[in-house]
C-alpha cells in the first residue's frame, strides 16, 4: 500500500494502445474528411451526445465534433443531480415534474445503474424561513407521489433524527425537515459512457476540433471546416444536416451562417465549490434561500458539494469562472443550514463553474424555465440549446423527432424512427455496481495483491462491467494498479483507459473529465507529468 506521505512513482512503461482501442487520431480525421454524413453534431456537450446517440440508433451516418473535450464545458459543471425538480411544483408545473421522475427513473434504474446512486435529501424548515413546515411537507409528499413513491413517502422528520444522518446540520431554530428522495451521478462520467454509446451504435467522433466555418452548397448549410486543436491539421466534414448544439456558443455558429443573426439564448451562471468533508453525511441538504431558489450541500465523491448561484453572465462562454463574490455568496448560503466548521475555506480543494442556457428574453434567470428550443437558420442549419441534464435522453429523442419531420426531409427516409427506438436502451458497462465491486475484491490474481475497497468501489460506479477491463490491465501491468494519489481511490490503469478508449488528449481531460484528482485538489504538477507521460505513450 501507498504510503499516505509519499507520492507513487509515475508508471514510466504504461502500454502501448491494445486492440480494440479507439482509432487515432489520424485515422478518424480521414474518416471524417472522405465520407459524407446524413447528421454532423457539433458540440459535445451532453445535447449533442444525446442527439448523437439516437441517431445512430435510427441508422444514420453521424459524426461530432467539439472544440474542447466532450463534456468539457457545462455538462461537466452541473449539480451532479437527476431530479424532478422540487421548485416547479411551486409554478404548477405537475406534469413536468412527473416527465422528470420518469427520465430520471429510467436512468438511474435500467439505463446506467453503474452511474448513479440514489440520494436522500433532507430539506431543512427554519424559524422565519420562506416556507412553513406544512407547506413543505405536503409539497415532499405530493413530490414523491408524482415519482409513484418509488424513493419512499415525502415526510417530515425530527430536527435530532435529521442530525444524526448529518452531524454539520444547523439545530439552532430548526423546526422539522422535510424528506424525499432524488439521485446524483459524476455528470462527466456519463456524459462520456454516452459518447461511447452512440460510437458503438455507428457514430464517428472527435474531441479538440474546433470549427472555423461552414460548408455551404446553393445557400444550404452542408458540412463544416474543421482545424484539429492537437495536431494543427485542417479538414472538412460534409453532412446533409448540420445541428449546432454548442450550447453556450450557439449565437456564434449562427452567425457563421447568417452574420445577421440575432440573438437565441441568454446564459446564467451557476458556480459549485467542493470541499473535504469533517464528518460522515448520509444525506443531502436543500436548504431554502428565498421563495424560488434553494443551495445544495451534497455528499458526492466522499467530498461536499455546494452550490449553485444563479445569475445572468455577459461575458466570452470560454473565460467563465469562479469569483470571490461567488465563493462568499455559496458559502454564506450554505451557513443556513450547515454549521461554520464544515465551511472552512481551508476545505476547499476546487470551484467550477457552468453556463445555463436560457431561452431569450427578459426576467429572473432563477425563475426562467430550463426548456429545449430547437430554431432553424437560413442555410437549413438546426441549432438547439437549453434543457436538463436529467432528461438527456428524452432531449435526444425530441430533437431526433424534429429532424425527422423537418419539410422535405434532408434526412431521407432510409432510417428507423425515433418512436420504434429501445425505450430503456442502457449505456455501455451496465451492471448492478455492488456485485461489480464484489468481484473485484474477490477475484484478486495470482500473485498479486488484492485490490483496496475504495478502489474496487470507485471502479464499479464509474464504469460498471467495464471495470474488469481496467482491473485486468493493472493485473497485466502492475504500475498501473498503483495509486495516481495516495488520497484518491483511482489508479493507473485508469490513465491508459482513458488514453486508450475514452478520447482523452490532454492531462485535464483526464484529471478532471475521466477521474476525481482535479475536483479533490490533487492533481499535482508530478501527477501531471506522468499523465502526460502516458498520454504521449499512445
Amino acid at each position: 500500500m501507498t504510503s499516505p506521505t509519499t507520492l507513487p512513482s509515475v508508471p514510466t512503461l504504461g502500454t502501448r494502445p491494445a486492440s480494440g482501442s479507439n482509432p487515432s487520431r489520424a485515422e478518424t480525421r480521414e474518416q471524417l474528411a472522405r465520407a459524407s454524413y446524413d447528421l454532423l453534431v457539433i458540440g459535445g456537450g451532453i445535447l449533442g451526445i444525446s442527439t448523437a446517440w439516437h441517431a445512430a440508433q435510427s441508422g444514420l451516418r453521424v459524426a461530432l465534433v467539439d472544440a474542447g473535450d466532450f463534456a468539457g464545458a457545462t455538462s461537466s459543471a452541473s449539480s451532479k443531480l437527476l431530479h424532478g425538480g422540487l421548485r416547479y411544483l411551486q409554478t404548477g408545473a405537475v406534469k413536468l415534474v412527473a416527465e422528470n421522475h420518469f427520465e430520471r427513473r429510467a436512468v438511474s434504474r435500467q439505463v446506467a445503474p453503474h452511474l448513479a446512486n440514489p440520494l436522500t435529501f433532507y430539506l431543512p424548515v427554519y424559524k422565519g424561513g420562506p416556507h412553513g413546515a406544512a407547506k413543505l411537507g405536503a409539497g415532499v409528499f405530493a413530490y414523491s407521489a408524482l415519482s409513484a413513491f418509488g424513493d419512499g413517502v415525502g415526510h417530515l422528520l425530527s430536527p435530532s433524527r435529521a442530525a444524526r444522518d448529518v452531524p454539520e446540520l444547523r439545530t439552532e431554530n430548526l423546526k422539522a425537515v422535510a424528506v424525499y428522495g432524488d439521485d446524483q451521478m459524476n455528470d462527466a462520467r456519463m456524459a462520456l459512457m454516452t459518447v461511447r454509446a452512440a460510437v458503438d451504435s455507428g457514430a464517428v467522433v472527435l474531441n479538440h476540433a474546433e470549427v472555423t466555418g461552414l460548408r455551404f452548397t446553393r445557400g444550404r448549410v452542408t458540412g463544416a471546416e474543421l482545424r484539429d486543436r492537437v495536431s494543427g491539421e485542417e479538414f472538412g466534414v460534409n453532412a446533409r444536416l448540420v445541428l449546432n448544439a454548442t450550447g453556450p456558443w450557439v449565437d456564434h455558429l449562427r452567425r457563421l451562417e447568417d452574420p445577421g443573426a440575432a440573438p437565441s439564448i441568454r446564459l446564467s451562471k451557476g458556480a459549485h465549490l467542493v470541499l473535504k468533508r469533517t464528518a460522515p453525511w448520509k444525506a443531502a441538504l436543500a436548504t431554502p434561500i428565498d421563495k424560488y431558489r434553494i443551495t445544495f450541500a451534497l455528499p458526492w465523491e466522499d467530498m461536499l458539494l455546494l452550490g449553485t448561484t444563479d445569475e445572468e453572465y455577459e461575458g466570452d462562454p470560454g473565460e467563465v469562472s469562479v469569483t470571490e463574490k461567488d465563493i462568499a455568496q455559496i458559502l454564506d448560503e450554505a451557513a443556513f443550514s450547515v454549521r461554520d466548521n464544515q465551511l472552512r475555506r481551508e476545505l476547499m480543494t476546487y470551484a467550477f463553474a457552468g453556463l445555463r442556457v436560457l431561452p431569450g428574453g427578459p426576467g429572473d434567470t432563477a425563475k426562467a424555465k430550463r426548456e429545449t428550443v430547437v430554431t432553424e437558420g437560413r442555410g437549413g442549419m438546426l441549432s438547439v440549446a437549453g434543457g436538463k441534464w436529467t432528461t438527456f435522453r428524452h432531449i435526444g429523442r425530441t430533437v431526433m423527432t424534429k429532424l425527422q419531420e423537418l419539410p422535405g426531409h434532408p434526412l431521407g427516409d432510409d432510417f428507423e424512427p425515433v418512436s420504434t427506438l429501445p425505450r430503456r436502451l442502457p449505456l455501455p458497462g451496465v451492471a448492478n455496481p455492488r456485485a461489480v465491486a464484489h468481484r473485484l475484491l474477490v477475484d484478486r490474481p495470482a500473485p498479486g495483491p488484492r485490490m483496496a475497497a475504495d478502489t474496487a468501489r470507485h471502479l464499479a460506479t464509474h464504469y460498471g462491467s467495464l471495470a474488469f477491463d481496467i482491473a485486468r490491465l493493472a493485473n497485466e501491468h502492475p504500475e498501473l494498479a498503483e495509486r495516481v494519489h495516495p488520497d484518491a481511490p483511482e489508479i493507473w490503469a485508469q490513465v491508459v483507459w482513458a488514453r486508450d478508449h475514452e478520447w482523452a488528449e490532454t492531462p485535464d481531460d483526464v484529471l478532471r473529465r475521466r477521474t476525481t484528482l482535479t475536483i479533490r485538489g490533487l492533481a499535482t504538477d508530478e501527477i501531471r507529468a506522468g499523465v502526460q507521460g502516458l498520454l504521449d505513450q499512445r
